[in-house]
C-alpha cells in the first residue's frame, strides 16, 4: 500500500512462520494484512527531484509514447553503448530522474520487466508506441516523466495492466503509416518526375489495387533478409493496406500509405512500398508482386525509412478478456487520439517534409530504380554465419523498422 515501507515482516517470538509466506515480502497474500514489525531504517538516496524516494509497491503499467525518430539510432536501448543514442536512453533517464524507478533498474531493464511493442529502427518515428514496465506510481507521474523528456518525445497516456502483461506478446496487430511525396508514383515515361507532379485519381486507384493484393497471408521471404522461402516464420498476415487521398504541404504533394498486420519482419514494410512504387512507375512488371511470394528469389527494392511511422498497436484479445472485468481499463487509447494526432502534426510530419526537402531521400532512391535488377540474388544472399532474425523480433522490429 502506498506510503508504507515494503520491508520483510518478522514473526513474533514463539510463533511458527506461515508456510506459504513469500520470501522477502511483507505481503501475506490476498485477504491478509501488513505486519507492523519495525526494521532498522535504511539510508536512501535522494531522487534527482530532491525528494527522498518512497518505498511504494511497484505496479505493472503501460505507457503510450509518441516520438520523432530523427537523430536516434532506433527505439531499443543498447546498454553499455553510448555511441548510438536511442529513444529508450532518454526514456529510462526520465524515469529515473522523475523517481519512478531506482537507478539500477535503468542499468538493467529486466528488473522493471520492461518490454516494447515494436523495436523501431534508426530514424523511424511513432505516434502510438506502447511499453510495459513496473514503476512506483508517484503523484503527477506523467507530468514528472515528461518534464525530463525532450519535446520530441512525449508520454501521452498511462494505464494499469495485469501483473504478467507483456506489451510485445500481448499485441495482436500493429498499424504503420508510410508518408511519401506523390512524385514517387509518377510514371517514368509519361509524367514529370519532380515536385510539380500531382497524383491523379486513376493512378491512386492503381496504387490501391496493388496494395490490396498484400492482404491475407503470404510468404514474405523476399521482403526481408536471411529468411528462406520454406521457413514458417516467413508467412505473415496483412489485415489491410491502402493509400489515402493526397494532400499538399509547402508546395509539395504527399500521400500516406497505411498498413495493418499481425507482425512484420525486418524491412518488410519498406520493401512492400518499394515494390508497388517500382510497378506503378513502370520499372517492374505488374505480376512481379505475386511472383515475389513464390520460392524463387526476387530482389525487392527497399524504400527509404524516412516516412515510416508506428501509428498504433492493437490489444483486442487482451481487451476482450480483461478490459471489461471491472479491474482493468481496455487498451484502446481513444481519449489520447487527439493528442497523438497533434504530436504527428507538430513533430513527425514536419520533420519528414523538411528532411525530404533537404536530403531528398526519396528522389535519390528513385534514381536507383532504372538500374535495379529485380532478379538479382547477390544483395539478398545470407552471409555465412549470419544470425537469422526471429519471427518475434520481426514482429517488433517489425518494420518498426528493424530496418
Amino acid at each position: 500500500m502506498a506510503g508504507k515501507a515494503e520491508t520483510p515482516a518478522l514473526a513474533p517470538v514463539g510463533t511458527r512462520p506461515e508456510p506459504d509466506r513469500r520470501a522477502g515480502s511483507g505481503w501475506q497474500g490476498a485477504g491478509r494484512v501488513w505486519e507492523d514489525t519495525e526494521q532498522p531504517a535504511k539510508k536512501l538516496k535522494r531522487s534527482a527531484d530532491g525528494e527522498p524516494p518512497r518505498k511504494l509497491p511497484k505496479r505493472k503499467i503501460v505507457l503510450l509514447m509518441a516520438y520523432s525518430g530523427k537523430g536516434y539510432h532506433g527505439m531499443q536501448r543498447n546498454v553499455g553503448s553510448s555511441q548510438f543514442k536511442t529513444i529508450e536512453d532518454d526514456l529510462v533517464s526520465a524515469l529515473v530522474q522523475s523517481g519512478c524507478i531506482p537507478e539500477n533498474h535503468g542499468e538493467d531493464m529486466r528488473k522493471m520487466s520492461f518490454q516494447r511493442c515494436a523495436r523501431t529502427d534508426k530514424g523511424v518515428s511513432a505516434a502510438g508506441q506502447v511499453v510495459s514496465l513496473k514503476v512506483w506510481l508517484i503523484d503527477d507521474i506523467l507530468e514528472k516523466i515528461n518534464s525530463h523528456l525532450p519535446s520530441h518525445i512525449r508520454i501521452l497516456g498511462l494505464k494499469r495492466v495485469t501483473g504478467g502483461f507483456n506489451s510485445k506478446n500481448r499485441c495482436d496487430a500493429r498499424t504503420y503509416v508510410y508518408m511519401l511525396p506523390t512524385f514517387a508514383f509518377a510514371h517514368k515515361d509519361h509524367d514529370v518526375q519532380d515536385e510539380s507532379y500531382r497524383l491523379s485519381t486513376s493512378t491512386l486507384r492503381r496504387v490501391n489495387q496493388l496494395l490490396a493484393c498484400y492482404k491475407g497471408t503470404h510468404n514474405f521471404h523476399n521482403f526481408t533478409s536471411q529468411k528462406g522461402p520454406r521457413e514458417p516464420s516467413a508467412q505473415r498476415y496483412i489485415l489491410d493496406m491502402f493509400c489515402e487521398e493526397p494532400f499538399e504541404r509547402d508546395g509539395m504533394e504527399f500521400a500516406v500509405i497505411k498498413v495493418k498486420g499481425q507482425s512484420f519482419m525486418t524491412h518488410q514494410i519498406r520493401k512492400m512500398v518499394g515494390l508497388v512504387v517500382a510497378i506503378v512507375k513502370g520499372y517492374a512488371p505488374g505480376d512481379l508482386l505475386e511472383r515475389s511470394w513464390g520460392e524463387a528469389k526476387v530482389d525487392v527494392p527497399k524504400a527509404p525509412g524516412l516516412g515510416l511511422v508506428l501509428e498504433r498497436v492493437h490489444f483486442e484479445t487482451y481487451n476482450r478478456r480483461f478490459g471489461c472485468d471491472g479491474l482493468h481499463e481496455p487498451l484502446d487509447w481513444t481519449q489520447e487520439e487527439a493528442e497523438a494526432a497533434a504530436f504527428k502534426e507538430q513533430h513527425i510530419y514536419p520533420t519528414i517534409i523538411s528532411t525530404e526537402r533537404h536530403e531528398r531521400s526519396m528522389a535519390q532512391w528513385l534514381s536507383t530504380l532504372p538500374a535495379h535488377d529485380f532478379s538479382a540474388t547477390a544483395h539478398a544472399a545470407a552471409s555465412p554465419g549470419a544470425k537469422d532474425p526471429s519471427p518475434q523480433e520481426g514482429s517488433e522490429g517489425d518494420d518498426g523498422d528493424s530496418d
